[in-house]
């Protein structure tokens, strides 16, 4: 069925804990962050209402309600990479320190440890964002390879639930870039986008694999997700039905955020904690295949400016200096 043991994962979260409180912490915060503006937008809106009739209230409610959200979206799009940075990617470091058998400091001193190495692996926030841009596009160009394959099998009704297909390999590989990520921390490189490269063509030799459980984990993942959200319905729809006037989408709206919270909290990290046990099985012992090399040079152009951005830091590197 599935290659990684749930257990395992579950002990990887259990000696991380100070970074799952911190995942929770930022996460949860993100959405009591839309939470007070959206419920503010159409508490203005109520107020703004109530020089008009009953649709025009409605619908300056809904307006500031959808105001109120959209700031807030707009400010976590520009925060995003230093969550990915100082989140994501010192969580990732951490796992894969434990995997590897190195000690960990206990409490809050594991983050200010995790941190020193994302720093000294990527260097700046801004550079570990547009590498995971990078990898991101080269992964889409494998699915879209895979998608290419599974067309042209003798499979009933393939064609048929192509659109379904599609969409679910999409949300398949949403946790394999943080794997890519990982490779460069687990091997100790300080190159990254070399790290980054050698990682991808590795992927795209054990794309069966690794597409193969991060299937599952989606199922695992998107599956609790839509728990909690049914879960939380009711509630929303109470703290809805306490704001001034009625936004009748708003339970709706808040119970999405609320189980988009605990799926990047708690269940991505342990995808990622599953993956990257099955990533270390699969290409243990393993050096990157040529023909890989050229096939994703062939098919991604986001391949191509990550080997441009190699070959530059190698030719720019002064005579005689480590690479």
């Amino acid at each position: 069925m599935w290659d990684f043991s749930i257990g395992q994962a579950i002990g990887l979260m259990v000696r991380t804990l100070p970074f799952v409180l911190l995942r929770a912490g930022v996460y949860f915060g993100i959405t009591l962050a839309y939470m007070l503006a959206t419920g503010t937008g159409v508490g203005i809106g109520w107020g703004v209402g109530a020089f008009g009739d009953d649709d025009f209230r409605a619908q300056s409610m809904a307006w500031g309600g959808m105001i109120g959200f959209g700031i807030t979206g707009a400010v976590m799009y520009w925060v995003r990479e230093y969550i990915l940075y100082i989140v994501k990617a010192g969580h990732i470091a951490v796992m894969v320190e434990l995997m590897g058998g190195k000690p960990l400091p206990e409490g809050r001193g594991q983050i200010a440890h995790a941190t020193a190495v994302v720093k000294e692996r990527f260097g700046q926030a801004s550079l570990l964002f547009a590498l995971d841009q990078l990898v991101k596009g080269v992964i889409r160009a494998v699915t879209g390879l895979v998608r290419g394959i599974l067309g042209i099998l003798p499979i009933p009704y393939v064609k048929q639930l192509m659109g379904v297909v599609q969409a679910f390999l999409r949300v398949a590989v949403g946790f394999v870039d943080e794997i890519i990520l990982a490779h460069a921390i687990r091997t100790g490189s300080t190159d990254a986008w070399g790290s980054a490269r050698e990682a991808l063509v590795l992927y795209g030799q054990n794309w069966k694999v690794m597409l193969k459980n991060a299937a599952w984990l989606t199922l695992f993942t998107y599956g609790l997700a839509a728990i909690v959200f049914l879960v939380m319905l009711a509630p929303a729809a109470a703290l809805v039905y306490a704001m001034p006037g009625a936004w009748s989408a708003g339970g709706f709206v808040f119970a999405l955020l609320f189980a988009w919270s605990v799926k990047a909290a708690f269940l991505e990290p342990f995808a990622v904690a599953c993956l990257l046990q099955v990533w270390v099985k699969a290409t243990d012992g393993q050096t990157p295949d040529p023909e890989w090399d050229a096939r994703l040079e062939q098919i991604s152009s986001h391949f191509r400016k990550l080997k441009e951005r190699v070959s530059t830091r190698f030719a720019r590197a002064p005579k005689g200096a480590p690479q």
